[in-house]
């Protein structure tokens, strides 16, 4: 913080926020970014008295904060000079009213702020991954640290408790492949091909990625919900305070929960799926279950399985990192915990099919 303009002092009770300096045009920008840096909670006294210049834009940037720290706690004004109340009472009779009629941004602008938003993003979340990085790396080092009770909760929470969903999304997803299917091969006499395109299909692109997406809306936004509450609550705050490491503590037990909970729900997918179009090829194409069964082991090989279980691990990572990183951006209100929980289903479906569609490009390039 800079002494220069703005400085503070924690007293049991209260907070003393002390002004000093040349509140104008040429300063508000770094004070402005003194006063974001100001905590919440106390009662707070506001000295003036060291202020030794101010014009519009300084008085204009203290309505804006006196206004916002009034919200959150009781605020106490000292040290004003009657020209400096004389010019508050002045711009404050306008403030809201400028506000209320400000001119509404152009397409162009809101490109702009859209653009800036999505590279803060981006910038935050390669410093995330960073300070994950970082911690693993200190976690690999001492084993001991790993919390193994919490790693098998969330596998028992994300992986267990979702068995029911995932099953009968799959099983859904593999009847309509072979409803759909069946009616094109029939054309061409090739009936018994069903079995071909539910296996591969099934075990190679659509297990996997049904399951991410399906895990990305349940468990992922379960991870922001919950870390964006206990960051409301000032949780994570005290336990910063207290020397725990969050992202040991919340984090990593989650990512590896996830990293190894969603290899085994694609598997029970791969199974339900196929078991799904097996149903409606008997159904549709009256092909029995052991027909099914003897083609299925014709031409669904060992390596199509292993280059859909590759895909559990880093989907899981994605779904999990994202989850997480969005619980940390939750601000002081609930309405945050609902937009960012959203961000977090998003960005990980997104992620999730993009990676899915890197993986594609990949295994055609290396002929597997």
């Amino acid at each position: 913080m800079s002494k220069q303009f703005l400085s503070y002092e924690e007293h049991r009770d209260h907070l003393k926020l002390i002004s000093s300096g040349e509140w104008t045009l040429n300063t508000v920008s770094r004070i402005e970014t003194a006063l974001r840096h100001v905590p919440y909670g106390k009662r707070m006294v506001w000295d003036l008295s060291g202020v030794s210049d101010f014009d519009s834009a300084g008085v204009l940037l203290f309505i804006e904060y006196y206004e916002r720290f009034k919200e959150k706690m009781p605020v106490e004004l000292q040290g004003y000079s009657p020209s400096q109340k004389e010019m508050y009472e002045l711009l404050k009779a306008h403030y809201r009213e400028e506000i209320a009629f400000s001119r509404k941004g152009g397409i162009l602008e809101d490109i702009g702020k859209a653009s800036v938003e999505v590279y803060t993003d981006i910038k935050d979340f390669v410093t995330f991954l960073g300070a994950l990085f970082t911690t693993f790396f200190h976690t690999f080092l001492k084993p001991k640290n790993i919390r193994l009770k919490e790693m098998v909760y969330h596998i028992h929470q994300s992986g267990l408790n979702a068995l029911v969903i995932i099953g009968l999304t799959s099983f859904l997803v593999g009847m309509v492949i072979a409803y759909q299917g069946s009616v094109q091969l029939a054309k061409f006499g090739a009936d018994i091909f069903i079995v071909d395109t539910v296996g591969i299909s099934i075990v190679r692109e659509l297990g996997p990625m049904i399951t991410a997406i399906v895990i990305a809306g349940r468990s992922g936004s379960a991870y922001t919900a919950e870390i964006g509450a206990m960051k409301i609550t000032e949780e994570i705050s005290a336990m910063r305070t207290m020397g725990f490491d969050p992202y040991s503590f919340l984090v990593l037990p989650r990512i590896f929960a996830l990293m190894i909970a969603l290899p085994l729900l694609i598997f029970f997918s791969d199974i339900m799926g196929i078991f799904g179009g097996m149903v409606a090829s008997g159904m549709q194409l009256d092909i029995s279950f052991s027909q099914f069964t003897d083609r299925l082991y014709e031409v669904l090989e060992v390596k199509h399985y292993i280059l859909g279980m590759i895909k559990g691990p880093v989907f899981a990572f994605v779904i999990a990192a994202v989850g997480c990183f969005r619980g940390f951006q939750v601000s002081e209100n609930t309405e945050s915990i609902g937009l960012h929980t959203t961000a977090s289903v998003v960005n990980s479906i997104f992620l999730v099919i993009a990676f899915d569609a890197l993986f594609s490009v990949i295994y055609t390039k290396l002929d597997l």
